[in-house]
Order: structure tokens, then sequence, then C-alpha cells
């Protein structure tokens, strides 16, 4: 689902025979959905956000008839609501960024690096590659949110593996608390990592000086001090 559609049954590609831009849109909206049975009224929504054909309900008839076609009958159930029939053993991109990352918070829990670092590795290649580029539709802006939060806490979670794991990881991990740091500059995790790889590194006064950095910035801002882990650390430094 992101990046680029594919979708693959055994050794078949059928990406190509999805219907049109629009039937693509609507395979992914089934995607994303195929957990429930959906209204066709949000069906519609999702499709046409802005207002649709005078005879939309016709419209998203010809689209579910064209993708049966493409998938198999036996794979769109139901009429007045509708519903993605997928395998169980199918996997989605999507899904499997979500449950990479709980895996990856898990083995950051337990101190269990390589674990965290690999798992993480799967979200943030999945998080980053977006999702059905030039459509725009309140759903689609949802799933991209989602995405970039997955995206900052797979950095957050390969970061702190790459510090847990040390030595020639501590570039990767400097690297990712950097990007955090950019990416989501009032968000203290990407600080606190950043400045305990340098730490790591023997620069705990360029960790000092990020702090200061820090506090400033959330006092300019938001008119508040840091939060007390971040304190800790900065207390940790000084001593």
């Amino acid at each position: 689902m992101c990046g680029l559609i594919v979708v693959e049954d055994d050794d078949r590609r059928l990406e190509d025979d999805l219907p049109s831009r629009q039937g693509r849109v609507l395979f992914a909206f089934l995607v994303v959905n195929r957990g429930r049975l959906t209204p066709r009224s949000e069906i519609i929504d999702a499709l046409w956000p802005t207002g649709g054909p005078a005879d939309a309900d016709g419209a998203l008839n010809a689209l579910l008839s064209r993708l049966r076609r493409a998938l198999g009958s036996e794979r769109i159930d139901g009429r007045n609501t509708v519903r993605l029939v997928l395998d169980d053993d199918t996997v989605v991109d999507l899904e499997s960024a979500d449950e990479a990352i709980r895996r990856a918070e898990s083995a950051v829990a337990l101190t269990q690096w390589e674990r965290a670092w690999a798992a993480s590795l799967v979200t943030m290649f999945v998080a980053r590659r977006g999702f059905l580029p030039g459509e725009d539709a309140p759903w689609i802006d949802g799933v991209r949110r989602h995405l970039d939060e997955l995206y900052i806490r797979s950095l957050e979670t390969y970061g702190t593996a790459g510090l847990g794991l040390g030595g020639t990881e501590l570039a990767a991990a400097r690297s990712a608390g950097q990007m955090l740091v950019d990416l989501v500059p009032l968000r203290e995790s990407g600080h606190r990592l950043l400045m305990r790889v340098l730490e790591a590194e023997g620069n705990p006064a360029e960790a000092l000086g990020l702090y200061e950095r820090l506090r400033c910035l959330l006092r300019d801002e938001l008119g508040v001090a840091p939060s007390e882990a971040s304190q800790q650390l900065y207390a940790s430094l000084l001593g």
C-alpha cells in the first residue's frame, strides 16, 4: 500500500488489473478497512470527498464490479456494506509496520537491542514511502498522519537500539537523533537520544549545549521547562 501499490496473489501480479485511478483508491480504502463491513455511504464519501457524480451509487457499483473481476468475486463481500476478504496469511505492509513498531518498542523496554534494531527498520522502510501520492481525502490524510507517527517512533527505537549496541552503530543512532530533532523539535525524546549519543561519543559539552537549546526552544515556543526526564539527563551529564 505504501509507495507504488503492488498486489501479489501467489506468483501473479494484479495491480495493473485494478480499475482506473479511482479503482485503486477504492482498493486502498478497502484494504485499510478490511477488518470491518463498511457502509456504502462511507465508501462514497471516501471516494468523492468534495462531491461525486450525480449517480454516485451507480458509479460505486461499476467500480466494485470491475474490482471483483480483477481480484475474484469472492474477495468483495457484501452489498449494502462492503468488505475486502483476504486470506489469513495475507501480508499488508501497513499492518506489518504497526506490528513491527510494537515489537521494536517492546524489545527496547527489554533492552534487546538487536531485536529492536531489526524491527524498527521494518517500520521505517514502510512509513517513509508515503501513501497514495497525488490523492486527497480526509481518510487518506489520516493514514498519512499515522505513517508520520510510525516513522517518528521507528526513528526513536532505531536510535535507541543503536545507542544500546554501541560501537559502529553510534553513528546511525546520532543520525536518527538529529533527524528527530529536525522533524519534531518540540518532541523531547529526540533531544534526549541525541544527548545520550553525544555523551557516548565523548562529547558531553556538546550534549549540554543541546539541552540549553532545547530549554530555550520550549521556553520561547510553549512557555514551559523541559520535562523531568530531560532535566535528569542534564543533571547526570553535569555530574
